[in-house]
């Protein structure tokens, strides 16, 4: 249990209706009850209640008059006492009641996302969960949301926790066996053990194969919209945004550098960057501008090649384009068709940057290109994040040791010691075995107040 009490702005910083001062601590109670003043003191309150009053300074001056509510331990978010004071949303008053709290001793400013630590510590959270705290908050697309959403309601926990379940059974066998070495007694058959070990190899592949999906659901999509000057870039970009972001014009070069910009396409966040024509200029800004242009392709997961019917197929840039990229990440599109809707190139999709036309099914095939056809659902462990996603493959990595000691038929303990290891960095996702360093660095990234 920590010793100090933290306190903290829990709503976002300004002017609005109301502000929430969260405090949490073993001296939160009785630190709110040094300037509150209500009909009952709150260290004599029911859990889960609120409570009307006012805040007045050492001098007994009103500051505000606040509601306050009550969670005592272990239930509260931290697993500690705690309460929130529901103010005015003035940033003056907000000011004035942190002041009096941090005044007292051993209260103090949170730091970031030290709540959230607290609830992990307090095993109120585990790892996996806590961290999805920040993804809920940060989340910006529907899928986003809903990979957050899926993480904090335990599905990825309640995997682990079964692999990890099944290794410590596989582990304790083989150890068991080794106790009683002299006996000759054999728990477990070694082709048994191989396959309850492929099997949960399988189901790690499983779940790493989730990753893609879920980089994607939250952290979006880089999308490139390369073409010859003039094909429509920027009639593109401006179209899909529903505003003039970009330049448009017939004269050749006017995007000098790459326009970048977000949107969320069926609940997908996606980042459309319209680059510079890529030819051959002599201008130096364009120049610069196309090498930026290049730089953005290389980096991007999609790349919608935009060609059209007037300037018709251009072989170069599209080997070009491979030389920068792979072939699985391009779509073909053909604009301009409301000039000439008959024209015989080939594409992926066509459209009309102009009108509209064709713009639902190259949103079809940017999902498409982005999630392929995915089968997960909410109720289907995904995962997210990139530590999640290195602890599983170092899970696995020791897995495949142990499957390859089993086929030499090696001793128990050179099995065991890779199964446990393989649960250990299993255990690691959760928050069961882990360092202060790597909590610092997940919880420095929250916000203070959470």
């Amino acid at each position: 249990m920590n010793e100090d009490t933290i306190v903290a702005l829990a709503t976002p910083a300004g002017v609005g209706a109301i502000s929430i001062i969260r405090v949490s601590g073993s001296k939160a109670f009785a630190v709110t009850d040094r300037f509150f003043f209500g009909k009952i003191k709150i260290e004599n309150a029911a859990t889960h209640t609120l409570h009307y009053g006012y805040i007045k300074n050492q001098d007994e001056e009103k500051i505000d008059d606040v509601l306050i509510s009550v969670f005592r331990a272990p239930n509260s978010y931290t697993g500690e006492d705690s309460i929130e004071i529901n103010t005015h949303g003035n940033p003056l008053i907000v000011q004035k009641i942190i002041e009096l709290l941090v005044s007292v001793d051993e209260v103090r400013l949170a730091e970031p996302g030290e709540f959230t630590k607290r609830a992990f510590l307090n095993s109120r959270l585990d790892l996996t969960e806590a961290e999805a705290v920040a993804d809920v908050i940060n989340s910006r697309t529907e899928a986003s949301f809903r990979g957050a959403r899926n993480q904090l309601d335990g599905f990825l926990s309640a995997r682990v926790n079964d692999l990890r379940s099944q290794l410590l059974n596989l582990s304790s066998f083989i150890e068991l066996e080794l106790d009683f070495a002299e006996e000759d007694i054999e728990f477990v058959n070694l082709d048994e053990l191989s396959k309850r070990v492929d099997s949960i190899i399988i189901e790690i592949d499983t779940l790493l194969e989730s990753y893609e999906f879920g980089r994607v659901i939250r952290d979006g999509v880089n999308v490139a919209i390369v073409g010859r000057p003039n094909v429509g870039k920027s009639s593109l970009l401006n179209y899909i945004l529903k505003e003039s972001r970009a330049i448009v014009s017939e004269i050749p070069g006017t995007t000098r550098d790459v326009i970048r910009e977000e949107v969320s396409i069926n609940g997908i966040l996606f980042r459309l960057f319209d680059t510079a024509g890529i030819r051959i200029s002599e201008d130096t800004i364009e120049r610069e501008g196309i090498l930026r242009s290049q730089e953005t392709v290389r980096n991007s997961d999609v790349i919608i090649f935009l060609e059209d019917v007037k300037q018709g197929e251009s072989r170069e840039l599209q080997k070009d384009l491979l030389d920068l990229s792979s072939p699985d990440k391009i779509i073909k599109v053909l604009n301009k068709i409301d000039l000439d809707s008959t024209s015989e190139i080939s594409a992926d999709v066509k459209i009309s940057a102009k009108t509209g036309e064709g713009i639902d099914r190259l949103f079809f095939k940017l999902k498409e290109k982005a999630i392929g056809s995915s089968s997960y659902t909410e109720k289907t462990a995904i995962v997210t994040n990139l530590r999640h996603h290195n602890c599983l493959k170092k899970s696995r990595e020791n897995l495949i040791n142990a499957r390859e000691s089993i086929i030499k038929k090696m001793s128990g303990e050179f099995i065991s010691v890779d199964l446990r290891n393989a649960e250990m960095t299993l255990a690691e996702i959760i928050g069961e075995v882990t360092t202060e360093d790597i909590l610092n660095n997940i919880f420095m990234k929250f916000c203070i107040g959470k």
